[in-house]
């Protein structure tokens, strides 16, 4: 049984949502749809295949790190996954896939991240979840990115926060800090929901309440095994097993 002693989900106004990993499926996607659009070069379903995704993905982390901390970069996702692409493309273990990749080619890849498959428990789960908290994204995907998104699943969002809008990327604390002022709201009445260990210590540095969904392509095992809640020695408010859990222990709460 989720351990909530000690934390009162009843002070939360609004529920904070990561959203690649957390509440879509880059992994399953990216995966998938490489290899549809590789001309016969990538076979679906190969390691090369799951390889090229989670390559593109480390070094989606490595480029908001860096922009983040101040560094050259764009606060568009759309152009910063184009940016990755074109590097990725220039190594040798890839190079042979960017002679039949053309100009358009990488643009519709690029428009892969716009369309991913949501998990099972993310349409049912933030749907209750609706009607006792106001639900929104605060996600490093650019706005249209996250519109397309929101659109393409059915995500029934009270809102969108797109650290675009911040000119940074999370981490940086001025892209929480910027979605607590929009929200008119204290810190301690917001929670950020991730699968990222990162994204909640640092919401927990602004005062928010962190509440952790373990996904499995999302942080590495050992450290998705070892999150605990405060009360169990652990590091965030609350441990979920999904959206669904989590929507059925703000509603008893608040009913309580």
């Amino acid at each position: 049984m989720t351990n909530t002693e000690h934390l009162d989900l009843r002070e939360i106004d609004a529920c904070l949502f990561d959203v690649f990993g957390t509440v879509l499926n880059w992994h399953s996607t990216v995966t998938r749809q490489v290899a549809r659009l590789s001309k016969g070069l990538l076979l679906e379903g190969s390691q090369d295949a799951v390889d090229f995704a989670e390559e593109w993905r480390a070094g989606y982390y490595a480029y908001v790190k860096r922009v983040s901390q101040g560094g050259e970069g764009s606060s568009n996702a759309d152009i910063m996954h184009r940016d990755i692409l074109d590097d990725m493309l220039t190594t040798p273990r890839w190079s042979h896939i960017a002679e039949v990749w053309g100009e358009s080619d990488r643009d519709n890849l690029t428009l892969i991240w716009h369309n991913l498959d949501a998990y099972q428990d993310t349409i049912p789960g933030l749907t209750e979840l609706k009607r006792h908290v106001n639900i929104l994204a605060l996600s490093n995907g650019n706005f249209r990115l996250l519109l397309d998104l929101a659109k393409n699943q059915g995500v029934p969002w009270d809102g969108i926060f797109s650290s675009e809008l911040f000119g940074s990327y999370k981490p940086d604390k001025k892209v929480y800090q910027s979605a607590a002022y929009h929200l008119s709201l204290p810190p301690h009445k917001i929670a950020m929901v991730a699968a990222h260990r990162y994204d909640l210590l640092a919401a927990a540095s602004v005062g928010f309440k962190t509440i952790y969904v373990p996904r499995p392509a999302e942080d590495s095992r050992e450290v998705r095994e070892s999150m605990r809640s405060k009360k169990d020695g652990g590091e965030v408010d609350l441990v979920v097993k999904d959206f669904e859990e989590l929507a059925r222990l703000i509603r008893e709460a608040q009913q309580s």
